[in-house]
């Protein structure tokens, strides 16, 4: 059985537990208090963990074989046993304030027994042999992708996709030794590939000393998340990945843009997808009154806790919204503090419709603290920007036309072998055909260009040619879409209202099909008798 049957497998479950009033957001988290109980079960019996973490008397052998309602009460003691320490009598279960962070305020919404039995039994009887080849903290993470791709929940906005995770891994290169930071962790995905990248550069770590071990699993990774259930998720995450961090895990509860952040060390790597829009667990209100630049644009806020936390010749990728690139005022003093102060060698142009907001348009910056000469730089740092577009002419990607890492592989190769971007770089490779794409007429980045690179999807531009033609603005594009239309011979004004009206009908039910999902069934027949009405008067 391959992770992604076992995820399938584990996922149809929640079919069983709406009779219990459970719906998708509530049985990943139902779930994964129990899922982690057994993997770390499983992960102990393997002998991949060296020590069993879960107290005696709360781990998978104490619920398996049990039945009805001595489960269920067995089970609700646990859950409290592991989040307070305690038992029910205030006698000390554990004193392992890791385990509190896991199953801080855990309890189950499961009131039949028979539901709680029948996912003990399901996990039974899964293959863990065969999960364990493939890694069960993969297999975790594969229910937490699966979880975003399906829930249409606002967790999917800030889920990153794995190949891209693992591109921006391979161009920063991580390193032994050297301390990686994500001030927006979500489920932990970037600090674990980065885990994941050094491990297979050191032989699975064997090639290091003992204490160069306990550094990567105790010091080397450090996040930072706002939302407690995803901290949740991001403990758990790293654990079975094993990566310990400190006395509370790898991922801390807090505000990157707090004081949590404040108190950060410098980090020799940063991998970061700050989250765009509001998150459900809590808005992250910027309290700072240590960055130069005051804003409520959070994405300028993290941009610049980012570059400013980098230790002097610290390397950074971090995905941004487009509004970044170009907003005016603030937005332009951040750009330029950043081109001042770090060498931003590379801009990656994403495709859209890779992440959960699918109007949002995104970017990897890439940049290194201090020049490309001199680490300790602060000023005129950046030289040249290179910009990889990755949108123009691209698939609309989805669930038919998946993302993954043939469509970066290009990027890659063009990106160079050294981590700091100063690799030696040609303009021009990876062309369109010429004659196969229009150039457009008012380009500015294209006036005077030879026309091969005018068709091209990777192009170097000047840090004086962005101050003088951009204004600092970092919204480069030159390339044509092949789909856009012409203003000139647009239909009718009446057929454009009609595909805009059956646009709008079409959006409307997939928002009622949501609400449904969510629960709200009331709200949503409520909102449907008020559209039909509204549509009645349309029509008249």
């Amino acid at each position: 059985m391959t992770n992604n049957e076992i995820v399938q497998k584990l996922w149809n479950l929640c079919d069983v537990l709406r009779d219990d009033g459970i719906n998708y957001s509530d049985y990943v988290t139902e779930l994964v208090l129990l899922l982690f109980i057994k993997m770390v079960h499983e992960n102990t019996e393997a002998g991949t963990l060296k020590k069993h973490p879960l107290p005696e008397g709360c781990r998978w052998t104490d619920l398996n074989g049990k039945s009805g309602i001595n489960l269920l009460n067995d089970y609700k003691r646990i859950l409290l046993s592991l989040s307070t320490g305690k038992d029910g009598d205030g006698s000390l279960v554990h004193d392992d304030p890791l385990i509190s962070a896991i199953y801080a305020d855990a309890q189950t919404r499961l009131r039949e027994p028979r539901h709680l039995e029948q996912m003990i039994k399901t996990l039974d009887q899964i293959d863990w042999f065969s999960a364990q080849k493939d890694g069960l903290g993969d297999l975790y993470e594969g229910l937490l992708e699966k979880n975003a791709n399906e829930t249409k929940s606002g967790a999917g906005q800030y889920f990153t996709p794995r190949a891209l995770i693992n591109t921006m891994v391979r161009c920063l290169q991580p390193q032994p030794g050297e301390r990686i930071q994500d001030p927006a962790a979500g489920t932990a995905g970037f600090l674990i590939a980065a885990h994941e990248y050094i491990k297979s550069q050191t032989d699975d770590l064997y090639d290091l000393t003992s204490e160069q071990k306990a550094f990567q699993s105790t010091r080397a990774y450090v996040g930072i998340e706002l939302v407690p259930g995803t901290r949740r998720l991001a403990l758990m995450n790293c654990l079975l990945h094993g990566m310990e961090g400190g006395a509370e895990g790898v991922v801390q509860l807090g505000n990157a843009l707090g004081q949590a952040g404040a108190g950060l060390e410098k980090a020799d790597v940063i991998l970061a997808n700050p989250p765009f829009g509001t998150s459900k667990g809590g808005d992250a209100s910027i309290t700072r009154d240590d960055l130069t630049y005051k804003t409520s644009n959070k994405q300028l806020a993290f941009l610049q806790h980012i570059y400013r936390n980098l230790k002097p010749g610290g390397r950074a990728a971090v995905v941004l919204p487009d509004n970044v690139l170009f907003e005016a005022g603030v937005g332009t003093d951040v750009r330029r503090d950043l081109m001042n102060k770090c060498n931003l060698h590379t801009i990656l142009r994403l495709p859209t419709g890779i992440f959960y907001a699918q109007g949002v348009k995104t970017n990897v910056l890439f940049f290194t603290k201090g020049s490309a000469t001199d680490r300790y730089q602060e000023e005129n740092c950046t030289e040249n920007v290179w910009v990889y577009d990755l949108r123009t002419n691209m698939p609309s990607f989805g669930k038919r036309t998946p993302f993954g890492e043939q469509h970066l592989k290009p990027f890659e190769s063009v990106y160079g072998e050294s981590p700091n971007g100063d690799s030696e770089r040609t303009e021009g490779e990876y062309s369109f055909h010429a004659e196969e794409v229009e150039l457009p007429e008012h380009s500015g980045e294209n006036e005077g260009v030879d026309p091969r690179l005018a068709h091209s999807r990777w192009r170097r531009f000047s840090r004086q040619w962005i101050a003088e033609h951009k204004g600092d603005s970092l919204d480069i594009s030159w390339l044509k879409d092949s789909d856009s239309v012409d203003a000139a011979n647009l239909p009718e004004p009446g057929v454009l209202a009609a595909e805009a009206m059956s646009e709008l009908v079409q959006a409307l039910g997939d928002l009622d099909a949501l609400m449904r999902e969510l629960g709200a069934e009331e709200e949503a027949d409520g909102a449907k008798v008020l559209l039909q009405e509204v549509m009645g008067g349309v029509g008249k």
